[in-house]
């Protein structure tokens, strides 16, 4: 039976790169598996350089004074080596739920912390709008996609001072000026990969800029001078990952997969919105084409909805504890077929109310 999966991470990943992956880990370099051969070996390296270039050129940020680093650690470890190589002084955060706000908390290790807004009375179910950012700090830094509350920003400011973003969960889904941004990371697993590897694209000429000593590991220059190879990669992440990204750009690129992504939201933000038996949980506006949120209007109905969903092959649709009812994750490589098959079950369940 063919699973459909919803999973808001780690996530869906195409078949042909899996295909790939597998046959790799079989047979990579005459007879030696990918995760047996040296990381210093050439085709690996090749593997590394390839990785890199791809997510240079598929960000239109080619040329353009950015290197890209695969690392470790996940997005997590992003939330201390951004305020390590960049905070001076102070920064100012937006504060969009729970990944930004672990952020927060992580950069308050150096400084105090402006929070430029917050959308936390609401439960973080909309993104803040109108506020200031001063022209006075180091960095702006901002998430773009929530993934446990479903929103997503959908017009970005234009920063007086450089801005960071974490895409860990909507990088390479849609077109935007990426050369607005200084600094972007993003776990692998939401989006592109499998975990153990974390993207990041940094601008070189925002680093070197603080004043304290950072540890080797937590330098993005030292990472840089060594081609992201300081320590042992995460090989199979990264070889993986490239695949993804290989994918993508035999596809079209971003333009090509953001027309999917579209339809694809459409579809299930229709059927919550005309089914009189679910709800939306993000704001209207605030939707995030890669996580729709949403509750049953009357929780008599979970067990048999719970149930339909199973037996259609659905996978991953539980929602997070911090909002309950259920979410629909919609990486790139989901196809619309999957989503077509979960709106039928809504509608089943309509037809059965």
């Amino acid at each position: 039976m063919q699973k459909h999966n919803f999973s808001a991470g780690p996530c869906v990943l195409p078949q042909e790169v899996l295909q790939k992956a597998s046959q790799a880990i079989l047979d990579f370099d005459n007879g030696l598996s990918l995760i047996e051969i040296s990381h210093r070996s050439k085709p690996f390296v090749d593997v590394m350089e390839q990785a890199r270039a791809l997510a240079l050129e598929l960000l239109g940020l080619e040329g353009k004074g950015y290197k890209a680093l695969f690392l470790q650690g996940g997005a997590s470890t992003q939330f201390l080596m951004v305020a390590q190589n960049l905070l001076e002084k102070r920064a100012a955060y937006l504060n969009t739920g729970t990944w930004a706000d672990k952020a927060i908390k992580e950069a308050k290790i150096f400084d105090d912390i402006l929070e430029v807004a917050s959308s936390k009375d609401a439960n973080y179910n909309y993104i803040p709008k109108g506020f200031e950012i001063p022209e006075d700090h180091d960095y702006f830094h901002c998430t773009s996609n929530n993934t446990i509350f479903g929103t997503q920003i959908k017009k970005f400011p234009n920063s007086p001072i450089p801005m960071v973003c974490d895409m860990s969960s909507d990088i390479f889904s849609r077109t935007l000026d990426f050369s607005k941004f200084d600094l972007i990371y993003a776990g692998a697993q939401k989006n592109m990969g499998p975990a153990g590897t974390t993207l990041v694209v940094v601008k070189e000429d925002i680093l070197g800029k603080v004043s304290r000593k950072i540890p080797s590991m937590l330098d993005y220059k030292v990472h840089i001078d060594k081609s992201s190879m300081f320590n042992t990669p995460p090989v199979f992440a990264v070889y993986t990952s490239m695949l993804t990204l290989q994918w993508l750009k035999d596809l079209g690129g971003i333009a090509a997969i953001e027309k999917e992504n579209e339809k694809k939201s459409r579809l299930m933000y229709s059927e919550i919105d005309l089914n009189p038996l679910f709800k939306g949980f993000a704001a209207k506006e605030d939707r995030s084409d890669m996580n729709a949120t949403f509750t049953l209007v009357n929780e008599d109905l979970k067990e048999t909805f719970d149930t339909m969903w199973k037996d259609a092959g659905i996978n991953g649709l539980n929602g997070h504890r911090s909002v309950g009812g259920y979410r629909a994750s919609m990486y790139n490589a989901l196809s619309l077929d999957s989503v077509k098959v979960l709106v039928e079950v809504m509608s089943e369940l309509e037809s059965k109310a």
